[in-house]
């Protein structure tokens, strides 16, 4: 497993090299490198890309924690060379510090130390850290505001204020962007002797303690940098602030101040107390810390188990793990965001290593080899389904397998060095890993910093910490070769409970116990549990002030007046249930949306390994019942359009057919090929340059009238997807495709046929895999595969001339064309009952203990299903109104004495 770490790294290391060096990143799918402004733009991802080789600074360390130490001598010899940091483009404070200057340092800690051995890097002296300098300055002028945290972009060459600088109008920041800089700017001080950076860094740390929220001792997601003041008053431990408590500890582990310690300890109290509701960790508000602001996880949470381990607290880090190594056995990685019982929200993954990272520290702590199976599971997911032949792919949605042209500098910095160190022995080191200490993108700076150039006191001498109880305050990490001596079971037993969380039961709310009222243990009503026609669930209602009101077309509207509740905790439960059901409401309306589809090119030299985001058709076979999907060669159709006989049936037969968009309806081109003997057809957008990457997913509407007629798969690609099979048609001629509901491995895919060995050489039990997977799909409701906000998909169809009217099931409200010729693409309006922030509609349990099929979903009346049926928003106004949901009931949880 340790040398398949080492092939794959290779396999992404020499591709990025070969092309798309000097620039940032690899786009894998185009085999070639992402330029900034040269690419459409992502928005804040793009901040990272700084036209300084970003991926080639990022993974200088890991080349030599992976014992490549001659590629290690050329890589830095070309990053002196060629790295220029002096550009005209502005990019994120914090992803340039972890990234670039965190880079940098950690190439300059390896090869300080390979010098010192004897062998390599003799020419060395220090370039690195020179460039490291010359990058801190120019991050310094981020820090200009009056309370010391810094903007949170800087221009490379004019700073902030300067009149070409393009930023310094910004007023927010998260906190991980202020909060994530005591480490490296702490050590480029201690190895230049500079003391300014370290300075503005405990500055920046300093002042987000105080504006701690006193009562609660936690932290918002985004602060005013002028004023404090916070913007966003949830707390948790993913995105947002993540890094912000994994630099307290780790900047006591590194410089030996007591007061980050202190720090650290107070917030975790508050965290475990608040947020860590075992397995899950749930946001709360900071004022309110007893309610949960929402009723989802992000996957960047999965780095905390890591440093619970850390910090000595094992417990707690088995069973957030274990939870999560469920979600990603049930969709192969972990998503973006998952909700509370595991289903997808966000389907992204960028390949993001914090779970790999947790899963070495929890089997350096425990010795238990369950964590190099876990490990094992993580190598084998990326070569199935991640790997294409340049490089390792983003998953675009892990529901489908379909893969986004992009492989972030993380992957190379982090996945890799985790997966490696899980894998290694002591002597497969050319260096003892214990002497440093890992920043949060895994770079490594060398402990013996501690004692270096020390300008600032360790100790903080004001009475700021008076306050504070520290008398259960662990001073010291656990010896993890004594951690679990007379118990080596230790850590089964607590996944043991944990092991069927996510497939075999639908989970429960974790119950606070109402102490006050004497009640003990019984958790409140939670919403996916609710049932209108339960005598008893009206009857808590009531107490905790919810009214119910029946609407004329069959539905119920939920209201809630605080004032009216039995008390101020029944208050807090009735504010809490509202929210969940008004994201339970939601939820459910998206999930009557089809999901995206795949089209997976099999033939050489792809053999599966490339596969692309398809838009469904609202007509047709519907390939979520036809497991195998619809295999065959590709062929282009005359007239390209479609929109008229075949006049070249004899190429189309038994084929799929490959037409343009455009000049008449979808179901028209279906009937047309259909006709000519086609067994499955592909409409490829003629907006030139259009994206899945950028636009979002839409489905392909009847024409109005019965389609029943039309059998074959239909699925619609955006010009650059569709352009990628083109190209293949051009180089290979013979392309063979297949259409499914969600891309195959490769073993399901070649079963009984000749493959080339090496596509299955990564993972030799693939077969076996594949039934246990399949297994597990026949249980998975549909609604788990529905498309997540930044999935959602409206129906389009297309009229004569593309200028008529959209025939979309329900009563479109038409979206403006893209372009003067493009296509309608309508949307229902939104429902006049629509829940507000202080209502709710009352659907069906979000799940049962079968977890039924989705057929098994009729009971609702008819009218509630078609309301959501013809609910096809865009994800844009999706994610608003989820903002403006989130904003509202804060604001009235401020405002509400409860």
């Amino acid at each position: 497993l340790r040398n398949q770490v080492l092939e794959m790294f290779d396999h992404a290391y020499s591709n990025y090299m070969e092309h798309a060096y000097p620039a940032d990143e690899l786009m894998p799918l185009t085999c070639r490198g992402r330029v900034r402004g040269q690419e459409p733009s992502r928005g804040d991802v793009d901040d990272a890309l700084g036209k300084f080789s970003l991926t080639l600074i990022d993974t200088l360390d890991t080349l030599v924690v992976l014992n490549k130490t001659k590629e290690f001598e050329e890589a830095v010899k070309k990053v002196i060379k060629d790295v220029n940091l002096d550009n005209d483009i502005v990019v994120s404070v914090f992803e340039t510090n972890i990234r670039v200057l965190g880079g940098l340092l950690g190439g300059h800690s390896v090869a300080i130390m390979l010098k010192e051995k004897g062998e390599y890097m003799q020419w060395y002296n220090g370039e690195l850290l020179h460039m490291a300098k010359e990058l801190g300055y120019k991050l310094l002028p981020a820090f200009n505001t009056t309370s010391g945290l810094p903007y949170p972009r800087v221009n490379l060459k004019f700073g902030v204020r300067h009149p070409e600088a393009r930023t310094g109008t910004e007023t927010d920041t998260c906190t991980a962007c202020a909060g994530t800089l005591i480490l490296e700017f702490a050590a480029l001080s201690r190895f230049t002797g500079t003391s300014i950076f370290e300075e503005y860094a405990r500055k920046a740390l300093d002042f987000i303690w105080e504006k701690r929220q006193r009562s609660s001792n936690l932290v918002g997601v985004t602060i005013n940098i002028h004023t404090g003041d916070w913007v966003r008053k949830d707390s948790g431990v993913g995105a947002g602030i993540d890094s912000y408590y994994e630099y307290l500890l780790k900047a006591y582990v590194l410089l030996g101040d007591d007061s980050f310690l202190e720090r650290f300890n107070t917030h975790y109290d508050a965290i475990m107390r608040y947020i860590s509701q075992p397995p899950l960790l749930l946001d709360v508000h900071i004022h309110k810390p007893m309610l949960n602001a929402r009723t989802w996880m992000d996957s960047l949470l999965a780095f905390f188990p890591g440093l619970q381990v850390l910090k000595g607290d094992i417990r707690p880090a088995i069973e957030t793990h274990e939870m999560l190594y469920q979600v990603i056995k049930k969709h192969n990685f972990l998503p973006e965001a998952f909700t509370t019982d595991f289903r997808v929200h966000w389907a992204q993954h960028p390949l993001r290593p914090e779970f790999a990272e947790s899963t070495y520290f929890l089997y350096k702590a425990t010795g238990d080899p369950y964590y190099l199976e876990v490990g094992k599971t993580l190598i084998e997911n990326l070569n199935k389904y991640a790997r294409v032949p340049c490089g390792f792919a983003a998953m675009k949605d892990v529901r489908t397998g379909s893969h986004e042209d992009r492989m972030d500098s993380f992957f190379l910095a982090e996945m890799f060095k985790y997966l490696y160190l899980l894998f290694a022995d002591k002597e497969d080191m050319i260096f003892d890993i214990e002497d440093y200490i890992f920043t949060t993108e895994a770079h490594l700076l060398p402990l013996w910093l501690s004692t270096t150039n020390q300008t600032i006191s360790k100790k903080n001498t004001s009475t700021e910490y008076t306050e504070l109880d520290d008398s259960n305050f662990d001073w010291t990490c656990p010896n993890t070769q004594i951690l679990f001596p007379n118990d080596p079971m230790f850590a089964q037993s607590i996944r043991e409970p944990l092991k069927n969380v996510v497939d075999k039961s639908c989970p429960r709310g974790i119950a606070r116990a109402e102490e006050s009222l004497g009640s003990g243990p019984k958790p409140p009503l939670r919403a996916r549990d609710f049932m209108a026609s339960n005598p008893e669930h009206l009857e808590i209602l009531k107490k905790m002030g919810v009214s119910l009101i029946h609407l004329k077309d069959g539905r119920v509207q939920l209201v809630q007046h605080a004032v009216q509740a039995a008390s101020s905790l029944d208050a807090e439960d009735g504010l809490r249930f509202m929210q969940e059901m008004i994201e339970l409401s939601s939820q459910q309306q998206k999930e009557q949306q089809l999901p995206p589809r795949a089209v997976q090119i099999v033939s050489h030299p792809f053999f599966g390994r490339v596969v692309l985001t398809a838009g469904p058709a609202q007509f047709g076979m519907d390939l979520s019942k036809h497991k195998a999907g619809t295999r065959g060669f590709v062929a282009t159709i005359k007239p390209y359009n479609g929109c008229s006989e075949i006049t070249n049936p004899e190429a189309v037969k038994e084929k799929i057919a490959l037409m343009q968009r455009g000049q008449c309806m979808f179901a028209e081109k279906a009937r047309n090929i259909q006709k000519a003997g086609a067994i499955g057809g592909i409409v490829i957008d003629d907006n030139e340059g259009s994206s899945s990457d950028t636009a979002p997913l839409f489905q392909m509407a009847g024409d109005g009238k019965n389609t029943d007629d039309i059998t074959i798969p239909m699925l619609f690609l955006f010009n650059k997807e569709g352009n990628i099979i083109l190209d293949a048609i051009r180089e290979y001629e013979a392309v063979e495709v297949l259409l499914s509901d969600k891309a195959k491995d490769r073993a399901t895919i070649f079963k009984g046929k000749m493959i080339p060995n090496y596509i299955i050489d990564s993972n030799l039990e693939m077969e076996n895999m594949d039934q246990k997977s399949s297994e597990n799909d026949s249980h998975k409701p549909n609604a788990e595969e529905a498309p997540s906000e930044s999935q959602d998909a409206g129906a389009v169809s297309e009229e004569p001339d593309r200028g008529g009217e959209s025939s979309a099931v329900g009563d479109p409200d038409p979206l403006p064309p893209a372009s003067a010729d493009s296509a309608s693409v309508s949307r229902a309006g939104q429902d006049p009952h629509a829940p507000g922030p202080a209502e709710a509609g009352a659907p069906e349990p979000a799940c049962t203990p079968e977890d039924s099929q989705p057929q098994e979903q009729n009971t609702q009346t008819e009218s509630n299903s078609k309301a959501r049926w013809e609910r096809k928003v865009q994800p844009m106004e999706t994610i608003l109104a989820d903002w403006s949901e989130d904003i509202e009931a804060f604001e009235m949880m401020e405002k509400d004495e409860l």
